[in-house]
């Protein structure tokens, strides 16, 4: 997992292809002028959905993980706070078709994006995005999915 500000993203450059994709593309584009739902920037090895959500308390969600994609998360409007965990994952229910597993776990790390923050999170790391903060419930957010697997 990586956080920091979208004006140090051109720092992680050269950690992945898919990665610098994202980048570039984050540095000629404008996210508040994207629609809601799925934008390709590489067919199906990145691209980025755009979604308005109403933020959940940590406490009624699950920890989620992908094998494939990493998922760098940016807050275009509001703020919204997240977990992420070091659990373990090997033999937890996984949808292979969507990418996506659930599990409980204990957070280890935990942080607050908005205000030109991104979280990175990689395959394999539970994570729990879109939960409330003492300001925000509901964000409108990109969601940038990136093939590393």
């Amino acid at each position: 997992m990586i956080t920091d500000t979208i004006q140090n993203l051109t720092y992680y450059r050269g950690l992945h292809p898919n990665l610098d994709s994202v980048i570039d593309w984050i540095q000629d584009n404008r996210l508040e002028t994207l629609p809601c739902g799925k934008t390709s920037i590489a067919g199906e090895d990145v691209y980025v959905n755009v979604m308005d959500a109403d933020l959940l308390e940590a406490g009624d969600k699950a920890f989620e993980f992908h094998h494939l994609y990493a998922d760098l998360q940016i807050d275009i409007d509001g703020n919204e706070y997240w977990e992420w965990s070091s659990a373990d994952i090997s033999a937890q229910d996984y949808n292979a078709d969507d990418d996506i597993g659930f599990i409980s776990a204990a957070a280890h790390a935990d942080g607050t994006l908005g205000e030109s923050r991104f979280v990175l999170f990689f395959p394999g790391e539970p994570h729990k995005p879109g939960c409330k903060t003492s300001s925000c419930q509901r964000v409108r957010k990109a969601v940038f999915k990136i093939r590393l697997r």
